[in-house]
């Protein structure tokens, strides 16, 4: 079966990496004021956070229209793609996933499978990515969706926000109303919980966030049946000096485990805002049978 993959630009994947894996990467808007700019082409999270120091109005995030996606599936049906996976952001966090549902209901000839990362950013490039290696290995599309599952069920994510206002401003914190405007210098510790954002803990000084994150980690992978095939990511938010520190830790405390650096892709950025930083992880795909 010839089987496309289609994802979003918050995946952050490269260019060469959706070359060589024959990805379609769809930028998702990014709106401040005005002006419209598409992730991954005309605006970066630099670019971003300088617009918004410069007083542009608050920037709002949107959706690849559902008529470019439309027109996007029906070329790949065109082009004699029998299925097409489209691995998108956390519905959690945005509404493609559930646009995409429609479509394949409403267009069942294009034989559209959405898959959820429930994630974002590099950790749903890596489920990219593994779709793409059994894709290439000829797995039917119900055994790579299996995989999928399987792979998703491994990732966790422990970040800090600098403050709230973005989130919050957004709606993209679920429980925003037990950690807004409660004391000064709080900086809540957030993870995704069955998709969505969620703020778990208080702690005061983003010293002492990101101490407390770091020894969150160490408890929760000693714990994971899985931890011998364990890959890692530092993800920040226009703080190289935080992600170096950050990475620092990771090598001294996993020495033998792969360690990715990445950033919040724009469009996440946007949420989170600046100064953020994340530790997270998953089983590391290059240590699997994707053959079967």
């Amino acid at each position: 079966m010839k089987i496309a993959l289609v994802t979003d630009s918050t995946s952050v994947l490269t260019e060469q990496e959706a070359y060589d894996n024959n990805v379609t990467v769809v930028p998702i808007p990014i709106i401040i004021g005005k002006d419209e700019y598409l992730e991954g082409i005309n605006i970066t999270s630099e670019k971003l956070f300088e617009l918004q120091r410069q007083g542009s109005a608050f920037p709002k995030t949107s959706q690849p229209s559902m008529g470019h996606m439309i027109s996007l599936f029906n070329d790949l049906h065109q082009k004699g793609y029998e299925a097409i996976i489209a691995i998108t952001l956390s519905k959690g966090i945005s509404g493609f996933y559930d646009n995409l549902k429609n479509i394949a209901r409403n267009y069942p000839e294009y034989n559209l499978y959405p898959f959820d990362s429930r994630m974002t950013v590099r950790l749903q490039g890596e489920l990219v990515l593994a779709a793409a290696r059994m894709i290439k290995n000829g797995l039917e599309v119900d055994t790579i969706m299996k995989h999928l599952d399987e792979i998703r069920a491994t990732i966790d994510e422990l970040f800090v926000v600098d403050d709230l206002k973005n989130l919050s401003r957004g709606g993209r914190l679920s429980n925003a109303g037990a950690f807004i405007g409660t004391m000064l210098h709080i900086k809540p510790l957030l993870t995704f919980k069955d998709g969505s954002i969620v703020a778990f803990e208080k702690i005061r000084s983003m010293k002492r966030a990101f101490s407390r994150i770091e020894n969150l980690t160490l408890e929760k992978t000693s714990q994971l049946p899985y931890k011998d095939k364990l890959r890692l990511f530092v993800i920040d938010s226009n703080d190289a000096e935080q992600a170096k520190q950050a990475k620092a830790f990771i090598d001294k405390s996993f020495p033998d485990k792969p360690v990715e650096v990445t950033k919040f892709s724009p469009v996440i950025a946007t949420h989170l805002g600046e100064k953020s930083l994340a530790l997270a992880w998953m089983i590391d795909i290059d240590k699997l049978d994707l053959t079967k």
